[in-house]
């Protein structure tokens, strides 16, 4: 992944009591916070939020992608966790992809968009749970009011969509960042004469705010059997798309329950299968037999034990993770203690663990989260896979569609192997911590293999070392695995690291790659501290990114 470095950070340290929003663009937070100023719920608050960045971030989650939910009710003192990822499509067969002669699901274009976008799918469902379970008074189309206004009217180009915009129009690189090639996604996401827009100018996106405006009239619903269903499928039929109108009509998402492990005398809780949950939760259950404090915050022991213990986490999520519907998963051995001791003992403190399966560089995303006044919370993750997705936008809807389905395999004996009706492995989990059985900490990040090891720093650094969220999130991040283009995994600590530290850790045998100081190769990443005793919220946004938290 290429570098995009921020230099300024949005927030320091932002407190309120009323309501707290934290997502990785100003105008979404804003979307967010007038939602609880209304007298929305931290629900409400973050469909508003996560509608907004559908719009003014389109380089990473559009309504063609998919969200995972954690959400905390006060009222009921219940966690709930919503899966609205999508399925592969009928015709999304390995015969299909043989047959064209590929051994490797393509990442960009038709062939690439053969999941059905579950987005939608999980703002409709956590509006209905809103009202249901929650009593909200807010309309569902006062929610999509900032985001349609955002599409029809303009906004402002942030440093992050210019940025990415500029490196997905490369016409040396026709398989991957060659976007402009995609007669509806230049049209709509370049100016006249193919060139992105710059920091500040103002994006339009007119298709995006109908579809917004008939989802606003219709409901979630007309994304699925509707209006806007038929649109999707029209484009794809026309293109030799895979997926049907009876596929959209299959689609929904379900209700399904949280896992967690035990974090000193807190209660980490994470996603279950089809996402990564399980690999951040293993790495708090290794650095349970470890003490972390005494590590001393940002020295190698520190680095090297929480790497370690990733190295520890990503073995397993290789070999089981995929959809549970189609794959047994030992997820109570996997986050059992026992587990956990086993796999510290297997960390040498003083030597890396040899080479592993290369991690594939995993795509961009937005982690959001909102807690308000009566203590609901919700920690919400939403992506379109790599940046700008699969770069089809079916025309007339103003839809970039995803491209997660391009992490299937084409190998049958692969436990993530492609099959109609299955949903894929998903690098995005959305974090809380628990503690007395109500939240404590609301976090998460994007970065794909990124996300169970900044979930620790962060979890690590407020609970083991008291930092505040801004502290822990500001903090020198690393990043094991590799980007785009690299054969093999190495080791990306930020500059700030001091010199002795990176030393030391390669002495340990870890392969040691010096990045920018502040670099969104780490992710965006946020979090919401809430003070048990006084109700008061503090929040914290990434440097790294154009976020912002903020609260009233």
């Amino acid at each position: 992944m290429p570098k995009y470095c921020a230099t300024v950070s949005q927030s320091t340290n932002p407190l309120a009591v009323h309501g707290m929003v934290t997502s990785p663009n100003y105008m979404a937070t804003q979307a967010g916070l007038d939602i609880l100023r209304k007298g929305g719920n931290a629900v409400d608050a973050a469909i508003a939020a996560a509608a907004t960045l559908a719009v003014v971030y389109p380089q990473m989650c559009t309504p063609g992608g998919d969200n995972f939910w954690l959400i905390y009710n006060a009222k009921t003192g219940e966690l709930k966790a919503l899966n609205a990822s999508g399925r592969a499509g009928a015709k999304a067969t390995i015969e299909y992809y043989a047959g064209k002669g590929l051994r490797k699901i393509p990442s960009r274009g038709y062939d690439a968009a053969n999941t059905v976008p579950g987005v939608v799918s999980g703002w409709g469902e956590a509006y209905g749970y809103s009202r249901s379970a929650l009593g909200t008074k807010i309309e569902w189309k006062d929610l999509l009011a900032a985001p349609i206004d955002y599409a029809r009217n303009g906004f402002p180009v942030s440093t992050s969509l210019s940025y990415w915009s500029k490196i997905n129009v490369d016409p040396s690189d026709m398989e991957f960042r060659n976007l402009q090639r995609f007669s509806e996604f230049a049209g709509i996401f370049l100016k006249k004469g193919g060139k992105p827009y710059e920091v500040g100018e103002i994006l339009r996106q007119p298709d995006l705010a109908e579809t917004l405006s008939v989802l606003a009239e219709r409901g979630a619903d007309d994304f699925y059997r509707g209006s806007i269903a038929k649109k999707i499928v029209a484009d794809l039929e026309k293109n030799g798309g895979l997926l049907t109108l009876e596929d959209f009509a299959r689609h929904h998402a379900d209700w399904v329950d949280p896992i967690s492990v035990d974090y000193r005398d807190l209660r980490a809780y994470n996603f279950p299968p089809n996402t990564q949950g399980m690999a951040s939760l293993e790495i708090l259950n290794v650095l349970n037999n470890i003490d972390v404090k005494s590590l001393g915050e940002g020295s190698a022991d520190y680095y090297h034990a929480i790497i370690e213990a990733t190295k520890e986490a990503f073995i397993d999520r290789d070999r089981y993770l995929s959809d549970p519907d189609f794959v047994k998963i030992p997820l109570e051995y996997l986050l059992s203690e026992k587990h956990g001791r086993e796999q510290a003992a297997r960390i040498d403190m003083k030597k890396a663990a040899g080479p592993k399966q290369p991690l594939d560089p995993k795509g961009d995303t937005i982690w959001l989260g909102v807690v308000d006044g009566q203590g609901n919370a919700v920690s919400l993750i939403q992506s379109i896979y790599h940046d700008f997705g699969s770069g089809i936008v079916p025309a007339g809807t103003g839809i970039i569609l995803q491209n997660r389905g391009s992490f299937f395999s084409l190998d049958p004996k692969h436990v993530n192997c492609l099959k109609p009706g299955k949903r894929t492995f998903h690098t995005l989990n959305p974090a809380m911590m628990l503690k007395n059985g109500k939240p404590y900490l609301v976090y998460g990040t994007m970065g794909g293999e990124g996300q169970p090891q900044t979930q620790a720093a962060i979890a690590t650094r407020v609970v083991d070392f008291g930092m505040t969220p801004q502290e822990a999130i500001s903090a020198p991040r690393w990043l094991y695995g590799r980007t785009w283009g690299a054969a093999s995994n190495d080791l990306k600590i930020e500059g700030r690291v001091p010199a002795d530290v990176a030393d030391e850790l390669r002495k340990r045998g870890h392969p040691i790659k010096v990045v920018d100081g502040f670099t969104d190769t780490m992710g965006h990443a946020g979090a919401i501290l809430i003070n048990q005793e006084t109700g008061v919220l503090q929040g914290g946004t990434d440097p790294r990114g154009d976020g912002l938290a903020a609260g009233y």
